[in-house]
């Protein structure tokens, strides 16, 4: 990886590879550290010697999710290996000066707990809801907050997430928005979770509200799952 940022020299370098799987990094640990710290480690060490300005995406789950809204000074303390390997990534990006280390939330697309819930609903199902609260954003909205603070050549660490909502209320707005014939019950857990989950992993956006002009904040339904 080192050779190829050195052999191409580009002018930025946006990481958002990363094991996401929760329940998998905590079981297979030698990977999920090899992919979202030790990877970051190298493409740091190749910008600086290309001085390419570097973008990292991290996670929310950087907090015990003891009190949620986090802003970006607060002080991480994860519960699971995932949010570990996710904090020593950011370490890493950070040891460099022309960095910015976006903490994000629930990202999803295609794939995803809202499109999965609008799909189970449809079908008549029921869906079981953590209670926990997060601040998913749309894969697309984010890319567009990314392509702008390119422009801006920001540093540091920033919050990109979108409004504090839990599970069970996020799911009960899909099914009300589409009137989906499925059931949503809410739970304190999910039945084969292998890892802890914060409960309240909700980040403060309020800093990158202020110098971003995109609105990747609001909570679109529509756009969550179709």
């Amino acid at each position: 990886m080192e050779d190829f940022i050195i052999k191409t020299r580009p002018d930025v370098i946006i990481n958002t590879a990363a094991m996401t799987d929760v329940d998998k990094c905590e079981v297979e640990r030698e990977k999920a550290y090899k992919i979202n710290a030790e990877a970051v480690k190298h493409m740091v060490r190749a910008s600086r010697v290309v001085e390419a300005y570097f973008i990292h995406v991290s996670t929310d789950y950087v907090f015990d999710g003891t009190k949620g809204n986090y802003k970006e000074d607060d002080l991480p303390n994860p519960i699971n290996y995932y949010g570990l390997t996710k904090l020593l990534g950011e370490t890493f990006a950070l040891s460099y000066d022309d960095s910015l280390v976006i903490r994000t939330s629930g990202v999803f697309r295609h794939k995803g707990f809202p499109v999965y819930v609008y799909k189970t609903l449809k079908e008549g199902k029921t869906v079981f809801a953590y209670k926990g609260y997060y601040s998913p954003i749309s894969a697309r909205k984010l890319a567009s907050a990314i392509e702008e603070l390119l422009a801006l050549r920001k540093t540091g660490l920033l919050n990109v997430a979108g409004e504090r909502i839990s599970r069970y209320e996020l799911a009960l707005k899909i099914k009300e928005k589409f009137n989906l014939p499925g059931e949503v019950k809410e739970v304190d857990e999910v039945k084969g979770w292998t890892a802890r989950r914060p409960f309240d992993s909700s980040l403060d956006y309020s800093k990158a509200k202020k110098i971003l002009s995109v609105d990747f904040y609001s909570l679109d339904l529509e756009g969550m799952v179709l």
